[in-house]
């Protein structure tokens, strides 16, 4: 257990319908309530790195909102024990901030790109008329030329929305080094979202594109939940994450910190979850914060969710991805 995803605030500019459904209620976390840029720190090193974590993704809702993005970046990036920090965006404030990020030491961003057809991407985006798939691709682009290596692009597909345009967005690989990640929509109490079935198993994905140019298992394996695979001879590689079809809860190696200080084991299963930020202002001794950590560690394997039906029907899970870092 290495591997640590840092929600920095739970606001989006977008309202993705998979991840902030259609009247979902959402209530923001006060400015106030969020943990500190110090805070944060104070719980990276004090806490999760004696423990064991050396690998950091900083995620959303969208962590480019957030005013210090740059210095926290810069502060993980530097800190000798981080042998891996990424980023998860949506790619709006990509075009005028990826050079400053580079600088700071980020290395790695994966960017959710659901659809190269802006009418597509702007409905699933939920942006209301208000286009902003021009921008993500211009933030794409910008994040390439600075030298953002591996360049993931998110996917999530749907039947019926974006699904056609699968071998479209794997084709992306073949000439560029752009790693595109394909993810089975996860409806965590929004089951109905997209109907009677909201997800394509990869393997059906998988067999497109076999189907078009032949596929191979990728070299490379990633820190997270990916099969990676690849076009003979492309540059890039495609990854599919298949929470739905293809569970992978027994290999789960990450942790989530939200952006108030919770630090949960699992995606859908709460149990054991502790309130960091609570623990640090009510002045618990570091040591003592750190001990509790290292148990939830231990109980992790244990905690890992391995069931899907249960943990998605509708009213069963009360936060959307947004409030979790996805």
């Amino acid at each position: 257990m290495d591997y640590l995803r840092i929600s920095l605030i739970d606001r989006c500019n977008f309202r993705c319908q998979y991840c902030m459904p259609e009247g979902a209620e959402l209530d923001y976390i006060r400015q106030q309530d969020l943990l500190t840029r110090e805070e944060l720190l104070t719980l990276l090193k004090e806490v999760f790195i004696p423990v064991g974590f050396t690998r950091f993704r900083l995620t959303g809702g969208e962590p480019l909102i957030r005013a210090d993005v740059v210095e926290i970046v810069e502060a993980i990036a530097h800190l000798p024990q981080t042998q891996d920090l990424a980023m998860t965006t949506n790619g709006f404030f990509l075009a005028q901030k990826a050079q400053t990020l580079y600088d700071a030491g980020l290395r790695r961003i994966n960017i959710s790109l659901d659809s190269l057809e802006a009418q597509t991407f702007d409905f699933l985006a939920g942006t209301r008329g208000n286009s902003r798939w021009q921008k993500v691709w211009d933030g794409i682009q910008e994040a390439y030329r600075v030298g953002f290596n591996p360049l993931k692009l998110n996917v999530v597909v749907i039947p019926g929305v974006n699904d056609r345009e699968v071998l479209d967005l794997a084709e992306l690989t073949i000439a560029r080094n752009w790693h595109v990640r394909f993810i089975e929509f996860m409806p965590i109490g929004n089951g109905e979202l997209f109907g009677d079935c909201g997800w394509i198993p990869s393997e059906e994905l998988r067999q497109r594109i076999r189907d078009r140019w032949g596929l191979t298992e990728g070299q490379v394996t990633g820190n997270g939940p990916a099969d990676v695979f690849q076009i003979p001879h492309a540059k890039g590689t495609i990854g599919f994450i298949s929470q739905m079809s293809e569970c992978f809860c027994d290999r789960c190696n990450r942790m989530r910190l939200s952006a108030e200080g919770w630090l949960r084991p699992c995606l859908l299963n709460e149990t054991g979850q502790i309130n960091l930020k609570t623990a640090l202002r009510q002045g618990i001794p570091l040591p003592d914060i750190r001990q509790q950590v290292a148990n939830l560690l231990e109980l992790k394997p244990e905690i890992n969710y391995k069931q899907r039906d249960s943990g998605t029907e509708t009213g069963s899970y009360s936060r959307t991805m947004s409030q979790i870092g996805g």
